[in-house]
């Protein structure tokens, strides 16, 4: 081959390799029905990347207007009074540890029980007792009836006494606006933490984490989108219809005592509300998010301190403080031209948006709240080199294959 056409096609690859090192890519392209936040769209506002949305929107440019419905569901339920589903005890459950005390017995029938996973207790000598779902007082009624049709009780008041060592943890079903919609735990205890088994006797327990918020919790706290002022618990053929928005806005809020098999049901809004965009009790304290800083700064993740704290954020992060925590802002001001993307999902409508924002204008402009997304748990980050990087990169590319074309324009001359 020529030497000058090895020239030629060494300089073809050069100036193509430069060139392709000052051209940011082209900016991602969405589903209209993705957009989940009025903060991921940034049309007009400092000239950030903004690709194509596809298909009509609900609304110009903004996230969905709010719509509220009641669940259909509920139409076969009775709805009841909050007064019937609260009581100064919280209902028996599964797991939960009684002592049952016979007036004139001291060990034959008297002693410590657990609730079965049916919700009985077994005493000898008579059928199981239901005890799930109702309260010390209807369990000492049923068991002295049957105690006292079986004949092994006399008609006395005080014939059977039942007290509450332990309160278990209950499995609910909670659905709708939550990050992790499933069956949960309720008021679980660690061995640690239970009670009676150094302390020796005692009598009574209050279980605090058997609640419809502790439950929505461990179902991954509510969305942005949740309608907290209309929460629904279910239990037994009846509904009851839950204000819980003072446990995000600081008021009182009456949570309730929930037992097992309990459903929980979030309504969603379809809007997003940037109050429950933060830790409360009603959302999760914390998010995992992915991280990617493969760049000129940061050969590799492990370089970039991106390890299981950098990726464990306080829920309420917004994304420029996740680009803070992947070192993809700094450094020097030759690589300030850089991009970032961030890749979540839509959890109404189940599409993913992938959001790029040019990092420096996050950094410098004023109006930055108004297109700096707050992440959702499961989102995505990856931070792209500035077009200095880019350059240098294609300066070392072609310096790299110019190196390999240079021992055969030697050997050709030798030959």
């Amino acid at each position: 081959m020529p030497r000058s056409n090895i020239r030629n096609a060494s300089l073809s690859l050069a100036v193509g390799a430069l060139m392709a090192g000052c051209v940011s890519g082209p900016a991602p392209a969405n589903h209209r029905a993705a957009l989940y936040a009025p903060h991921q769209a940034a049309a007009d506002r400092g000239g950030h990347p903004e690709g194509d949305w596809i298909a009509a929107a609900p609304v110009a440019r903004g996230a969905p207007t709010c719509d509220w419905q009641v669940p259909r569901e509920l139409d076969i339920y009775r709805r009841a009074s909050i007064e019937e589903f609260v009581s100064v005890n919280a209902p028996l459950a599964p797991g939960d540890r009684l002592v049952i005390r016979i007036l004139g017995d001291s060990d034959r029938l008297s002693g410590t029980y657990v609730v079965e996973t049916d919700g009985t207790v077994r005493l000898r000598g008579i059928a199981p007792t239901r005890a799930g779902g109702g309260s010390l007082q209807d369990l000492e009624t049923a068991l002295r009836g049957r105690l006292l049709a079986a004949g092994i009780v006399r008609p006395l008041r005080n014939a059977v006494s039942v007290s509450l060592i332990e309160a278990a943890g209950v499995s609910v079903a909670v659905s709708g606006a939550v990050f992790e919609p499933s069956a949960v735990r309720a008021g679980e205890r660690t061995p640690e933490s239970r009670i009676g088994l150094k302390e020796g006797a005692v009598t009574g327990d209050a279980n605090v984490a058997r609640s419809v918020a502790t439950a929505i919790r461990a179902a991954g706290g509510v969305r942005p989108d949740a309608d907290v002022q209309r929460i629904y618990l279910l239990r037994d053929g009846a509904y009851v219809e839950l204000d819980l928005s003072g446990l995000v806005n600081g008021w009182a809020a009456r949570d309730v005592p929930i037992t097992s098999g309990d459903r929980i049901i979030v309504p969603s809004r379809s809007c997003f509300d940037t109050k429950l965009a933060r830790p409360t009790p009603l959302t999760p304290p914390g998010i995992r998010v992915y991280m990617s800083n493969l760049t000129r700064s940061a050969n590799n993740n492990a370089g970039a301190a991106i390890g299981k704290d950098a990726t464990s954020l306080p829920y309420g992060t917004r994304l420029l403080q996740a680009l803070v925590a992947a070192n993809c802002v700094g450094g020097s001001y030759m690589q300030s031209d850089r991009r970032a993307v961030l890749i979540s999902r839509n959890p109404i409508s189940g599409r993913s948006v992938v959001i790029e924002r040019d990092i420096e204008k996050l950094v410098r402009e004023a109006d930055r709240d108004a297109y700096d997304p707050f992440l959702m748990p499961g989102d995505a980050i990856a931070c792209y080199d500035s077009r200095w990087t880019n350059l240098s990169e294609a300066i070392g590319l072609v310096s790299q294959g110019v190196s390999t074309v240079t021992p055969a324009i030697l050997l050709d001359n030798a030959l």
